[in-house]
């Protein structure tokens, strides 16, 4: 029997819209099926990305928000005309599909250790499967904390697995005080995200995961090292504008990286040194 062709990394695989689900104003998650047959794609492992194409418009690296055998799930923010146009999509729409592509959460690395989850804004999506993965293997891992926080409540997404996640890991919210609660009574905590670690026990024997907007993963990277936490203990995933997700066009290129192909998720030793430097 001849071996199977292998997957040409630039063509895209047609898939469909089979759900649409509105997370709040301007995010959405769709669930992306194989138009015909059964995906030749592999399977995504947490913290990995596809390259999503909207025929006619264009092409964005979209991170898994969910892992599922028979489907793609990806959460977008409507922010530019390839994500307006995804946000727009509904079912039945036709997409072209790359990958997955890029690195992934080390979660087998952090077997036996105390985890600590940090997300900020849309960092949440590409969080939720390892987060998803760490409650369905609790027995694995020592004390879990999550902590998450967004503009107001409006932004704050999957609101309706908080109750869930909260029975099973330490999960804590968090609104920034400069716009505080809009449509609904908010009574939980106020603040920046960093904030939520004030109270956690220093320890050095624990694994961190930080995604969110740079500013927000500099200053909670800080008070992680601050609990007695190792730069190779912290890992992040970064976000750069990627064209072809294979390391060829440069445009994701910072510093000596490149986050397609070298990234999304690093370990943050790895990174020492480029968090805030302008124009890398």
């Amino acid at each position: 029997m001849a071996n199977p062709a292998p997957i040409d990394p630039w063509l895209p695989e047609i898939f469909t819209v089979e759900k649409r689900v509105v997370e709040n104003h301007d995010t959405i998650t769709l669930t992306l099926k194989k138009k015909k047959g059964p995906s030749p794609l592999p399977p995504p492992k947490p913290g990995q990305f596809n390259m999503i194409y909207h025929f006619g418009v264009g092409e964005i690296p979209v991170s898994f928000s969910s892992i599922a055998t028979d489907s793609f799930i990806h959460t977008i923010r409507n922010v530019g005309a390839v994500s307006n146009a995804l946000f727009h999509s509904n079912p039945g729409c036709e997409l072209g599909v790359r990958g997955p592509f890029g690195t992934h959460w080390d979660l087998e690395g952090a077997e036996g250790f105390d985890i600590i989850v940090v997300a900020g804004g849309v960092g949440i999506a590409p969080l939720k499967p390892l987060i998803e993965t760490l409650i369905a293997n609790k027995d694995r891992y020592g004390r879990i904390f999550v902590g998450y926080g967004a503009r107001d409540p409006d932004n704050l997404l999957f609101s309706g697995l908080s109750s869930q996640w909260k029975k099973s890991i330490d999960f804590l919210r968090t609104v920034d005080t400069s716009k505080g609660a809009t449509t609904q009574v908010w009574q939980e905590h106020v603040g920046v995200v960093p904030d939520l670690l004030t109270d956690l026990v220093p320890t050095s024997k624990a694994r961190a995961f930080v995604c969110g907007p740079e500013i927000m993963m500099r200053s909670s990277i800080k008070r992680l090292l601050e609990l007695g936490l190792q730069k190779n203990q912290i890992f992040l995933s970064m976000e750069r504008n990627m064209k072809c997700a294979v390391g060829f066009c440069g445009h994701c290129q910072f510093g000596g990286h490149f986050i397609c192909k070298d990234g999304p998720v690093f370990r943050y030793d790895r990174l020492d040194g480029l968090l805030g430097v302008r124009e890398v």
